[in-house]
């Protein structure tokens, strides 16, 4: 049973794959990423992260996100995160050269996990205010994020996660974005797992397809 979903998951890869590389409207392009949150006192932790973004399969850079942040625990459910990002893009025909924007941010956000049977959800709300080169911007985002085990052990376990995130932003155009996201994940150890998985990103006026690969890597430092 359990291979069977991961062949369907790898089915559903294929035919998301060939449908964004066929379609004339986004295209598919893919994000590299790094997350890592790493324990340093029984309520503290320290965020790190990095995303690189192309626009396409080719190494021709969109994006590159660096953020952290400093994580408060205050209980095993529900965490406190505060911190800055550094967010330069790029033009297509200019990749690898200076950005056409460099975006400065800090954002502060509250999650929430909770399980339903073995299925565990995170529910992320996060407010960023944003400097774009010379705008000041505020949006808001909340995430739904579900992860469900494909197998009972505690490593070397492989698991499916989803999630659905839309970005708000006052003004005239409300809707910024949303993002739908679909992985296979492997658990290697209590503190390492990776993801590969499919993003389609929704903007107001089109929407874009995203090969992902994900590592996680969180150690204790205490």
């Amino acid at each position: 049973m359990r291979f069977t979903i991961i062949k369907c998951f790898f089915l559903s890869i294929s035919l998301f794959s060939c449908s964004a590389l066929l379609s004339q409207e986004g295209g598919f392009g893919n994000w590299i990423m790094y997350f890592g949150q790493n324990r340093i006192h029984d309520r503290w932790s320290v965020h790190t992260e990095i995303q690189y973004r192309n626009h396409d399969l080719l190494p021709n850079i969109e994006q590159l996100l660096v953020r952290t942040g400093l994580y408060y625990h205050l209980d095993g459910n529900t965490t406190l995160l505060a911190g800055y990002a550094y967010v330069p893009s790029y033009r297509l025909e200019d990749s690898f050269t200076d950005p056409v924007t460099t975006e400065h941010r800090i954002f502060q956000e509250l999650q929430l996990n909770n399980r339903a049977g073995k299925i565990a959800f995170n529910h992320r709300y996060r407010i960023e205010e944003r400097w774009v080169s010379e705008k000041t911007l505020v949006r808001f985002r909340y995430r739904l994020l579900a992860v469900i085990p494909l197998s009972n052990k505690t490593k070397d376990a492989p698991f499916l996660a989803f999630y659905d995130e839309v970005f708000l932003a006052p003004g005239a155009r409300v809707f910024d974005r949303n993002r739908a996201y679909g992985a296979l994940g492997y658990k290697f150890s209590s503190t390492a797992s990776a993801q590969l998985g499919i993003l389609n990103q929704q903007l107001p006026d089109r929407h874009k397809w995203y090969l992902q690969i994900g590592l996680f890597y969180n150690p204790d430092l205490r």
